[in-house]
């Protein structure tokens, strides 16, 4: 583990390449295609058997994937990386990825995540459906081959029904260098096979009584090859089947017959399944051998997972921060989950971006999150229209501008994209500023306000300041100041007095109050719960909310659009906690990396 946690953090300093990755499955494929290995492929516009595609024309897709999550939980970054990689190999080579809930395990999973999890995909930018086909599936759907494939397995003498206790299985498992002993049961007839679990089909027996066991070999050296359990019984209802079935397949027997079921070509996993390899392979060159399955069989193939610094991607850990109310819920926008990051206000072509940046490998590494927000400003700083928010505002009085007089100023949309036109700013005598922007004793190298400085109000003039006013505790309430009527910025005295400070601000009469979340990362040390428990890592200023002055077209802001708040960074509406009117903007990213400084 040391080892390994040294390989990883060697590469979190390595910088984000400005071109792909390699992708050594992208290779595969690439070489699959080029010797036709699934060129004779059929499918029948469905899944099923051999039978069902034996006769259907050949399959117009040149491969097929598939991201195959378990509907017991949110998607989280590391799911944004198998989505982009399935994906985007399919929209690449002309293929079909499939999406496939793998709902197997009836006890962990439920609607919400079913839907949850589709709305996620999509939100990333990719869809299983068109025009031509539509691949949702379900792998419960899939129960009545999967209970024949068991059978055929028994009548060939590939599978056994065990009743030894749990604690007996273990304890004749053995070693990673000690051999496992032969069941007692292992001996059955296939007469006595088959009665035993058909009636375990039919409910006769209480959970645990029995499993179903591949019979392949007690003394392999990979473990996973030493009879692995490929049914059990649990009475319980399957959010999708109800209560039609009292045995459910185990995971590693049920995902090689989904591929096979759904003309899969390329099934792409995480490094965890690679021990798993062996029995993919060996029950689906049974089940091929028995003509279930057609031929050429799927492959699967392997990846590194996504790490990433200050950020807990255990299943287990994002839940304890649910439910111990460390975070206020599975879309809190601190959170690394694809709803967090949705309503954050991160960008999908940045979260993609960044997937094809880190590449494919089956290197452990460790990214630095600094690429993920840097591949969100690149995106960002693109594509969102800019606009002027005051944060932490404090009058400022402009005292030789005229009472009651308002002008207009002019502030481009985009300032690369002119075609995006300019919105209008009303300037007038009281208006509001960021109260970092003046200092009473200023130190050396400020270039803002204080007194008897020069600084330019951005699209405006440039100002004076003559003093400030303070409350009775001596905090600054006014900032008193004259402007230059020469300099007004698109005039030609515009550059006729230089200066170095560049400010933005809002008209007092014409900015409304908005709540204003100020995100920052959840954990302070790049690899929470290192050294002990990983809430002792928490961030207690992973958030700070302030009621901000913003520009008055943002009261119409609709839900999850974003802006760049000039000198700020980007903002999108919370869709969550915003009303008509009352937007609430979440801060994504920063303009610049100002972690730890």
């Amino acid at each position: 583990m040391r080892a390994l946690s040294r390989r990883i953090f060697a590469t979190v300093n390595k910088p984000v390449a400005a071109t792909p990755a390699a992708n050594f499955i992208r290779n595969i494929v690439e070489a699959d295609l080029a010797a036709d290995r699934y060129a004779q492929r059929r499918w029948s516009g469905q899944p099923g058997l051999a039978v069902t595609h034996a006769e259907a024309p050949p399959d117009t897709a040149r491969i097929r994937t598939r991201f195959p999550p378990e509907p017991n939980g949110y998607l989280h970054f590391g799911h944004a990386k198998s989505i982009c990689l399935n994906f985007g190999l399919a929209q690449q080579f002309g293929g079909r990825c499939h999406m496939r809930f793998d709902d197997t395990n009836p006890e962990k999973e439920a609607q919400e995540y079913v839907d949850a999890i589709q709305d996620a995909v999509r939100w990333l930018g990719f869809d299983w459906q068109d025009d031509r086909e539509g691949n949702l599936y379900f792998a419960s759907n899939y129960f009545p081959q999967m209970i024949a494939c068991a059978e055929y397995l028994i009548e060939a003498g590939h599978a056994y029904v065990d009743s030894q206790t749990a604690e007996e299985m273990r304890a004749r498992r053995g070693t990673l260098t000690e051999p496992g002993e032969d069941s007692p049961c292992r001996a059955r007839s296939i007469a006595e096979n088959r009665d035993l679990f058909r009636r375990m089909q039919a409910g006769e027996f209480p959970d645990g009584a029995h499993v179903l066991r591949a019979k392949i070999d007690m003394a392999s050296p990979n473990i996973n090859l030493r009879d692995p359990a490929i049914y059990r019984i649990r009475h319980v209802s399957h959010h999708n089947t109800g209560d039609r079935y009292c045995v459910y397949p185990m995971y590693t027997f049920a995902h090689p017959i989904e591929d096979a079921l759904e003309n899969i070509t390329h099934s792409i996993c995480t490094l965890e399944f690679e021990d798993q390899r062996p029995f993919y392979d060996w029950l689906l060159e049974r089940l091929a051998e028995g003509g279930l399955i057609q031929r050429p069989r799927p492959r699967q193939y392997e990846f590194s997972r996504l790490n990433l610094t200050y950020v807990a991607l255990s299943k287990r850990k994002l839940i304890q921060l649910v439910e111990e109310k460390k975070v206020s819920g599975w879309d809190d926008p601190r959170m690394p989950t694809l709803v967090g990051a949705r309503r954050r206000g991160y960008a999908p072509e940045g979260l993609r971006l960044l997937m094809e940046r880190v590449g494919v490998s089956k290197s452990d590494s460790l990214i630095d999150y600094r690429q993920l927000e840097d591949c969100m400003r690149e995106v960002m700083n693109t594509s969102d229209e800019r606009r002027v928010a005051v944060l932490e505002p404090v009058k400022l009085v402009i005292t030789n501008y005229p009472e009651g007089q308002m002008e207009p100023c002019h502030a481009p949309n985009h300032p690369q994209k002119p075609e995006l036109g300019t919105r209008e700013l009303s300037f007038g005598r009281e208006l509001w500023i960021e109260r970092e922007d003046f200092r009473e004793a200023p130190e050396k190298g400020y270039n803002r306000l204080y007194p008897g400085g020069l600084a330019r109000l951005k699209y405006a003039y440039v100002v004076k300041c003559t003093g400030c006013e303070k409350d009775a505790e001596g905090r600054v309430t006014t900032v008193f100041a004259e402007y230059l009527p020469e300099t007004k910025s698109g005039t030609p005295g515009a550059d006729s007095v230089k200066v170095k400070g560049n400010l933005h601000w809002l008209a007092a009469s014409a900015a409304f109050p908005a709540e204003v979340r100020l995100y920052d990362r959840l954990f302070r040390t790049p690899a929470p719960g290192a050294d002990g428990d990983f809430l002792a890592d928490l961030n207690p200023d992973s958030v700070r909310r302030v009621i901000a002055q913003v520009e008055p077209a943002l009261a119409a802001a609709q839900a999850e659009t974003r802006f760049q708040f000039e000198r700020h960074g980007y903002f999108a509406v919370d869709h969550v906690d915003s009303r008509p009117g009352q937007p609430v903007f979440n801060r994504a990213v920063t303009l610049r990396d100002s972690w730890g400084k």
